[in-house]
């Protein structure tokens, strides 16, 4: 593996998702690369947790994730630094299934109506609430799984219920050292191993489900150790529809990585490397860089 080691709400949402060119000031397919930023929650309070750390407990209080960051600063003054700064496209994600965490992530959208979507035990019983309060797109995974292999019959109820330009799909994904090394989609917190291989085959196939992909390096996510180069290659050779990459980015350098790898069509997320989540890297460092990419465009 390559690594690296290192409402007017829900009218504002529907209509940033209607452009041809979306809100960092991208066609689809250009080329042009983008920090998509995120605001994970946990127990109703803004976190930074190693992905794999978490499972599932008798209650959400008997939860102990391996933590990187906790703060008091609210998901919706993150929402909102996010908008100051025009940066589109990020992620609130739901951590634990717990009502605080819910209303955090409500309010992180209401305060950036159409500029965030959520994820995290999304159902379509809960998609369109989320949507109606400002979220751009839901992100899906384990709800269209089901005994470790795709549902389609679950995917067709999701889109006949927000439609193709409001759905991203999950496919987080680490490697599969009994099966060839593969990608394999892990669901529930990535405790759970799909049969479903990430590939061309695959993402040619749900290209036509949804408006784009979320893919979390579940191997590399949190731990600081670096990209899964070989991971972002593969998302940039075959995804045809956008593509947002997280895990292991620290640095500018692992940007142009990203980008260089990714051969320009691959979008990152980085969560606990930046500043505003204790890490060293600077988040205005890292806006400067996004933006530098649209005036070369």
């Amino acid at each position: 593996m390559k690594t690296k080691a290192s409402s007017s709400s829900s009218e504002e949402a529907a209509a940033a998702t209607d452009d041809d060119d979306d809100e960092n000031g991208r066609e689809k397919g250009q080329g042009v690369v983008s920090f998509r930023p995120c605001i994970d929650i946990h127990r109703g309070r803004v976190k930074q947790i190693v992905g794999s750390s978490l499972r599932d407990e008798k209650s959400v209080e008997e939860e102990t994730p391996e933590t990187n960051f906790e703060t008091d600063k609210k998901s919706s003054e993150y929402a909102s630094m996010y908008k100051r700064d025009n940066i589109y496209g990020g992620h609130a994600i739901l951590l634990s299934k717990d009502e605080e965490t819910k209303l955090a992530a409500i309010e992180a959208t209401r305060a950036f109506p159409g500029g965030l979507q959520i994820g995290g035990g999304v159902t379509p019983e809960t998609a369109t609430e989320y949507l109606e309060n400002g979220a751009s797109h839901v992100i899906v995974t384990s709800y269209v799984f089901h005994d470790g292999k795709l549902d389609e019959m679950r995917l067709e109820k999701l889109l006949k219920t927000v439609g193709k330009k409001r759905l991203v799909l999950d496919l987080s994904c680490r490697r599969d050292k009994e099966d060839g090394n593969k990608y394999k989609v892990v669901t529930d917190r990535w405790q759970k191993w799909t049969d479903l291989v990430v590939d061309e085959e695959t993402l040619e196939k749900l290209s036509e489900k949804c408006d784009e992909f979320l893919v979390h390096g579940v191997d590399v996510e949190g731990k600081k150790m670096g990209l899964d180069l070989d991971l972002v290659e593969l998302l940039g050779k075959y995804c045809s529809i956008p593509v947002t990459y997280a895990g292991g980015a620290r640095s500018i350098e692992d940007l142009e990585l990203v980008k260089s790898y990714g051969r320009n069509r691959v979008d990152v997320t980085i969560g606990s490397a930046l500043d505003c989540f204790g890490g060293s890297l600077k988040y205005a460092d890292v806006i400067n860089w996004h933006n530098e990419q649209r005036r070369r465009r």
